[in-house]
């Protein structure tokens, strides 16, 4: 079996910072790291490479910086590594993202695809599904869970207060929460093999055939970010003290009917 897991280098948005004026992310002076969701989306892909002997190739799209996420996927395990990189990559949306990255995997091949749900510094959650629309595949979203059955895969999929349990046969995509798998930790000696190791680099030559360049990039993208924002501290609330509960809860309606939430 090839798994591919598809990776991102992410500012961490601990000590992440807006430009006012251009609504995007200042990322110099920030440290990056890998998506914490796609990490459980590696860690997933080893155990399946101890059950099934299989490959995992971690794919990641970004600038040539992003190099370094890619090489802590191979100290980590990872047996090969593929950075998508070029200047008419730049600005794309989620969209023209998927349709780069399906273009990629088409070029390297693979059986099972995994992503993380949702990258932390957009969280929209889209490129994962995109890229299997673009591929024509199947894909489960919010996998907590991956049993091996067979030429198929038994996955528990998170849904609101309860959970599914679908069955799905590969080639397909699965988009991987947080919960998915504890990430293992870089071995001294991967370290030293990701250092030395080759990094496979696509550029828009290399998927030129597989790609409509009127779709890809900034140009390409048919959304645009209109404003960026940090999280904002919320006023404080009101305080309902020296009540009974009844008198309590009879506030609280009172006040959401004046509000006309309920």
């Amino acid at each position: 079996m090839k798994i591919a897991v598809c990776i991102k280098q992410v500012p961490d948005t601990t000590e992440v910072r807006l430009d006012p004026k251009t609504n995007t992310l200042i990322r110099e002076g920030v440290p990056s790291i890998i998506n914490p969701d796609d990490k459980a989306g590696l860690e997933a892909a080893f155990q399946l490479k101890e059950q099934l002997g299989a490959t995992v190739t971690a794919v990641c799209m970004g600038p040539p910086q992003a190099d370094v996420a890619l090489r802590e996927a191979l100290a980590m395990g990872c047996d090969k590594a593929v950075l998508i990189s070029g200047r008419e990559f730049s600005g794309s949306d989620t969209y023209a993202t998927a349709a780069i990255i399906a273009a990629a995997l088409k070029k390297t091949g693979f059986d099972l695809i995994i992503t993380g749900r949702q990258a932390i510094d957009g969280d929209t959650a889209q490129v994962g599904p995109q890229i299997a629309e673009q591929l024509k595949i199947p894909q489960v979203s919010y996998v907590q869970e991956i049993i091996p059955e067979g030429d198929s895969l038994l996955v528990k999929r998170q849904y609101e207060d309860c959970y599914h349990l679908i069955r799905v046969k590969t080639p397909c995509l699965l988009t991987a929460l947080t919960e998915l798998a504890k990430p293992r930790y870089m071995t001294v000696g991967g370290i030293v093999d990701a250092y030395h190791a080759q990094i496979e680099v696509l550029a828009f030559e290399d998927l030129k055939e597989l790609l409509n360049p009127d779709w890809i990039g900034l140009k390409g993208s048919p959304t645009t970010v209109v404003k960026s924002f940090t999280k904002q501290a919320k006023a404080q609330g009101t305080k309902l003290e020296g009540l009974t509960t009844e008198e309590a809860v009879a506030a609280i309606v009172e006040t959401l009917d004046a509000l006309h939430i309920i």
